[in-house]
Parts: structure tokens; sequence; C-alpha cells
């Protein structure tokens, strides 16, 4: 059969697809021939950045992702982690930065949308999601409208499908101003013996098509999303996918249903590159040719062109290879849900990837070479300066920065976002967002509970790429410990600008370097995640934003702590981190936003330290003498009490410093460090015994103070009253979004 070409290829065409003259290339030498227009596109689907990782591999190979919990690492939809009684926790978090930009609320909906799919692609039901969103100045123009936008495509979404958001980040810098980051983060559970894979089996075999229609719509979005804005951004509306989550819910619910007939050998979702990348790679996965016919793809548009429904990203809609004995049984689930059932092709044994359309084959291709033959680079990179240390702090008033902080927009509460996501649907939220972790009971289980966390302090990153990558590792691992939980596992979403830029690619070469060695020393494998180039708008990128997002086991949720103080006249424990209260200033929210100053080091991570103070709180909290728990990070000491003391509705009087810096001690953003409160008398033999043990493991643990009465009172700062911290804590967001002039 001859080919069927109707565009002319050239150079002008090869660029525009995202090809570089050596990479189109290397096309010309594997195919021994010119490609045609489809193939052309599919090569630019499979060989961008997005689908590809054609910079990143060669580092992301050196991160631990095995452990004694595993079931399934990197390299399916989702990671896939045993927590015990015959369960799994499935979960990934995945980015839409790009297409969020350029349309915040397709752009968000449907980054929830895809990592759903990602989740129940695997067999398990989504039991929670959360978002890690990073955008411009608060003071831009465009910020309060992509802020609106994004956080109604989370909640349109998540919402209407159907499951809780228990979690997540929201932070504002400038360096965010022309490329926000919609980070987005599902996890499910099912049972370890029903896992579905995408690794297609079988010759001769129905490939089919579930799901919603194929329109226009996200046509490019894989290689749009591999490339850097320019002026040019709003011509790339047309590339942002159209969610429907209802459609999505219909889609889970047969998908499920169809899996527990035992008709499923292989299913991929249609995410990036929609049908290109899910048949290729369930083809490759099994050593298989697949072969599909375009003219029984349902479309909802008229003449739509090979090319067009090749690289559609259309949403909802999965592939499938069945038994063929079950096909009957396979279309009934389908369309009793009222969703789209096509057998559209077939496996083969040749290894090949043919698409017809129209009578002809405009797709002829090695299926295995699509995605192992992808360009793979050794970038270039330079090793990241280290910062100079500041010299000088600024002093100021400690009440004073302990208001203007917790009411900035660094650490303002978050309420006004997280109370426009369902965070209760399907009954088992247990700890909402606001908190460390957000915690959920696991469905037909008496105590067992999860716990999640999403982390990074881009800041850190930017000064010291190898801490700050050790700091986001381990501030999530601290999270979940703070809640109770076990960590087991993690996943990455990976964040940065050109990694044809050297200095770029030094950043992400010392941020996997330090994850990497974290997860090591935590035990805390990655099992899933993705990867995010590109986010620069002419030549200006983002902070280096690699984000964590862990899961934690609980084995009885009613012993998980919260942050907020539950009653007076207990005491206060500082645990972890140097023999001072505090000290260390470099790249604090302090210098930044009450003096306008980035400088310094990143604080940097002791992991044996870290290890041995969670295990350590872990048990306390545990054996149920703890009564409330909070790390402490952005802010410090001082922000860390007024963050527990406004979510108990209760204050507390901190001792008087002997000797200390107050405004080290108390906006030191020093690493590894807890507060606790106790049902304890501090007189006692228990607390003594406490001091004991931590003395014994060399952890630092003082007694800095106690709850009660209805102020904050640090040291010798004067007293701030708990409704003063309240009112200033909650007003900023709701401020902000009015847009009124009233922050001004």
């Amino acid at each position: 059969m001859t080919l069927r070409n109707d565009v002319a290829i050239t150079p002008e065409l090869v660029a525009n697809h995202g090809l570089k003259p050596d990479e189109y290339q290397k096309i010309l030498d594997l195919i021994g021939r010119e490609p045609t227009y489809t193939e052309l596109g599919i090569f630019s689907a499979m060989w961008n950045e997005h689908c590809s990782y054609k910079s990143s591999k060669k580092w992301l190979r050196t991160l631990p992702t095995s452990g004694p919990r595993v079931i399934q690492g990197p390299g399916e939809n989702a990671g896939v982690v045993d927590i015990g009684d015959g369960q799994a926790v499935v979960f990934k978090m995945e980015s839409h930065n790009h297409p969020s930009y350029i349309e915040p609320y397709q752009g968000a909906a449907t980054g929830v949308g895809g990592i759903l799919r990602d989740v129940f692609t695997m067999g398990a039901r989504p039991v929670a999601a959360m978002n890690a969103l990073r955008f411009g100045s608060p003071d831009h123009e465009k910020t309060r409208h992509l802020v609106a936008g994004v956080v109604a495509g989370v909640g349109g979404y998540g919402n209407s499908f159907g499951v809780p958001t228990v979690g997540g980040e929201v932070e504002f810098d400038a360096r965010y101003n022309g490329n926000i980051l919609v980070n987005a983060f599902a996890a499910g559970l099912a049972d370890t013996d029903k896992i579905f894979y995408s690794k297609a089996e079988g010759v001769g075999l129905p490939v089919v098509y579930l799901g919603a229609k194929t329109g226009r719509d996200g046509v490019g979005g894989a290689t749009m999303a591999s490339a850097e804005f320019g002026d040019d951004i709003e011509e790339k509306r047309p590339t942002v996918q159209v969610g429907d989550p209802f459609t999505e819910k219909r889609l889970l619910e047969a998908c499920l249903e169809l899996m527990a007939t035992g008709a499923v050998i292989a299913i991929q979702d249609m995410g990036a590159a929609g049908l290109t990348c899910s048949a290729v790679e369930m083809g490759a996965k099994g050593d298989l040719g697949i072969e599909l016919d375009l003219d029984k793809v349902p479309v909802r548009e008229e003449r739509m062109t090979a090319y067009e429904m090749m690289l559609s990203e259309s949403q909802e809609r999965m592939l499938m290879v069945l038994h063929p004995e079950k096909e009957p049984q396979a279309r009934a689930v389908f369309e009793k849900w009222e969703l789209d059932f096509a057998t559209v092709g077939k496996t083969t044994d040749d290894l090949r990837f043919r698409v017809l359309w129209q009578g002809d084959e405009v797709a002829n291709l090695p299926i295995k070479e699509l995605g192992d033959e992808a360009p793979e680079y050794d970038r270039p990179w330079t090793e990241p300066k280290p910062p100079a240390p500041v010299t000088d702090v600024p002093k100021m008033d400690v009440a004073d920065a302990l208001l203007k902080l917790i009411g900035g927009h660094q650490c303002a509460s978050r309420r006004w976002v997280y109370e426009q996501y369902d965070t209760l649907i399907q009954g088992n939220t247990i700890q909402r967002p606001g908190g460390d972790a957000g915690v959920v009971r696991v469905e037909g289980h008496a105590s067992k509970g999860l716990a999640f966390s999403s982390d990074v302090n881009p800041r850190y990153c930017e000064a010291n790429p190898l801490e700050g990558g050790k700091q986001a590792v381990a501030e999530c691992w601290r999270n979940l410990t703070a809640t109770g939980a076990e960590p087991l596992a993690a996943t990455d979403n990976l964040n940065f600008g050109n990694p044809e830029r050297p200095e770029i690619m030094g950043q992400f070469v010392k941020a996997i370097e330090g994850i990497g060695e974290a997860c090591r020393a935590l035990d805390f494998p990655i099992v899933s995640g993705n990867v995010s180039l590109y986010n620069e708008t002419n030549g200006r990128g983002i902070l280096p934003t690699p984000t964590i997002g862990g899961v934690g086991l609980l084995p009885d949720w009613q012993k998980s702590t919260r942050i907020g103080f539950t009653a007076p006249d207990e005491p206060i424990l500082l645990i972890g981190g140097p023999a001072t209260w505090g000290s260390h200033m470099g790249q604090s929210v302090y210098l930044r936003d009450l003096f306008e100053r980035r400088e310094g080091d990143a604080p940097h991570v002791d992991l044996v330290a870290e290890r041995k103070t969670g295990d350590f709180v872990r048990r306390l909290i545990r054996s149920g003498i703890v009564t409330a728990c909070h790390d402490l990070s952005d802010g410090g000491l001082a922000i860390a009490l007024a963050e527990m003391a406004i979510a108990g509705g209760i204050g507390a009087t901190i001792a008087e410093l002997e000797g200390q810096d107050p405004i080290a001690t108390f906006f030191g953003e020093d690493q590894g460090r807890y507060l606790i409160t106790l049902n304890l008398d501090p007189q006692g033999n228990e607390i003594a015994a406490l001091w004991a043990e931590a003395e014994s493991l060399g952890i630092f643990a003082p007694w800095i103070g106690s709850t009660g009465g209805h102020d904050l009172v640090l040291g010798s700062a004067r007293p701030v009253s708990v409704k003063e911290l309240t009112n200033a804590h909650e007003r900023w967001f709701p401020d902000y979004m009015k847009g009124d002039g009233s922050l001004n």
C-alpha cells in the first residue's frame, strides 16, 4: 500500500513541529524516506520533551524507585504502593502549566481530569486530590485573573467528578509572572491483585477506543508544552483541551465495571499526544505492532484529518486491548454508561505502527523506535554558584514582623482557595486543607488512614539546588510525619526553565541529586512523576520548582494529630534542629517579604538527624501523649506558633530568650524541626523519660513555653491577641481577590 501524503515537508514545517534539523535527519535515517505529514506529527508528539523526557532521562535514572512496599514504580500511568490487607494506594502528580496560563479554567480543569484518569486507568478508585499552584506577583496585571480561573477550574472539575481535594500549595512570586505552575495530584485505592497495566499482549486482538468523541481541541498540546512562550502566546489557545467532568465520572464507573469482567488485557489513558502516544506505548511495551483504522474513531467534528485525529488531546478517552470473546460484554457496559465504544484497530506481530484513513495508509513506522529511539541528550550543565552569605539581618519589632508575615501573601490563609473545593465528598476526609497534610480514611477498613502532602521551596532551590531538592523531600516527609503517618513513597513534578541553557540544566541536575539523596536517606522512593521543562517566557525562566507529593500510612487515623492547640496549660516542646531555637536567615520570608532581600544560602538539611527526629516524633504521636504537632517551615518558629494558636483558638506564652537574637530565633528557617504539645505534667516522670530518650538520641527537645490565654507572647515581645492574628491571617486572600484596592 502506498503511503498517502498531502502536504509537502519543508524545513519550516519541521521547525514548527518542534523538531531540530538533526532530529529530523534522525527520522530520515530511521525510516529511510521522507515522512508523511501525519508521520511528522506522530514523531513530533513522541519525540517532544513532554513525552520523551529527552533532556531528563539520564538524571531520572539516578532516583531511587523501589522499596519493600513498591508494587509499580515509574513507567506506568501511576505508581502503586502496598498498604497491607491486600490493598494498594495508586498515585501520581503531573503538570498542566502551559495550558493553564493560556486558558486558566480549562487548563487547570483538564489537568485534574488527566491525573484522575492516570489513577483509575490502573484499576483504582480515586479517593484524594491535591494541587500545587504557583502564580506571579500579586500586583501583576494577570495574576488575579489567573488565580480565579485556575481555582475555579480545579474546583469545577474535581467537585463535579466527586473526589475530595485534601491538600496542596498556593504561592506567589514575580518569577512566575509569565509562566504559572499548575501541578495536579491524585491518589486512589485498588486491590493488589487487581492492578491494570498498559502492556499489550497477544496478536490479532481488538484495540478498542472508549469514552468521549475526538475533536480538534488540544491538537499539538504536548508539543506546545515542550517549548517556551513568546509574544505569540495567544495564538496557542486552540492547543488547550476542553474537559467534561461528568463524562469522566461515567468513564470511571464504566472502566471499573469493565475491569471486573476480566475483559481487559491492557489499558492506557489518552493523555498527552492522545491516540498516538497511547497506541504506541501499549504496542511497544508488549513487543507488538498496532494497526489503527481512523475511519472507525468516534469524532465530534466534521472533516477531521488523520493528522488531527492522531494528535488531538480531547479529554475523557481511553484505549484498551480486550479479550475478543468478551467484546460484546464490554460493549454493553459502555453503552449502558452512554459512552463510545469502538474497535479501531488490532495488535500485530510485525512491530509496525500503521495508521489507515479513508482507505489509504497515512503512517507506517517502526513502533519500538518511536519511543526507544527518541533523542536522548546529555545536555551541558554548569555547577550552580554558591550564594554569598547573609552579612546583616535588619531588625524589626517581633510582634510587628509576625503580623505582617502572617497577613502577607506567603503565609496568609489559603481558605479562600480550598473552600471552593469539595474537601469532604466521599465522607472519608479526616483532615482538610490548612494543616500539615490531608488525611482520609481507607474505605472498608476500621482504622487505617492515608496522609497526603505536597511541598517545595523554590527560593531554596534557586539559591542552592542540591539543598533545595533535599529540603523539598524532607519537608514533605516531615509533614506526613507530623500527622503520625509513616511516609511510604513520593511522586515528583519537576518544573524548570529551558534545559538548553547550561545554568538551568545545572539547577535540574543538582536538584535531582538532592532529591535522590533525601529519598534514599528517608526510605521514601519516587514511584511516579512528571518533568515540565521550558517554563519560560521571552527567555525569563521560573524559579526551579521540583514539587514533591508524598503519601503516608496511618495504622489508626483516630490517633492522627492536627496543628491546632487543643487545651490550655500544655507544655510546648521544640523538637529537632540545631541546639538553638533558630538561626538560619538565608532565603527566609522575613528577608524577602519584609525587606525585599533575596540573599544567602538555603538552609542545609541534615538527613540523618531528619530521619532520627521524625521517627522520634512519630513514636510520640502514636503513644497518645501528643495533642498537637506542626512542622516548622516558612517563617520559622513564630509563624508555626501563630498557625497553631489560630487553628486552636488558644494563645501561648513562650519563654524569655537569654543571649539569643530574637529575629533569628523566631524567624530563622532551620530545618528538621517540629512543635508539639503534650497532655503531660511538665514536672512529671513521663516527660522526664521523653527528655532522657531525646538526649540519648542526640535530639534537641527544649520546653519553650505553654499554651493558654488569648494572646501569643513571644519572649519579651508585646503580646498579640489570637483574634488579631486570625484577622490578619484570614483577610489577605479575600481582600486581594476583591480587586478593589483594599490591600493598597
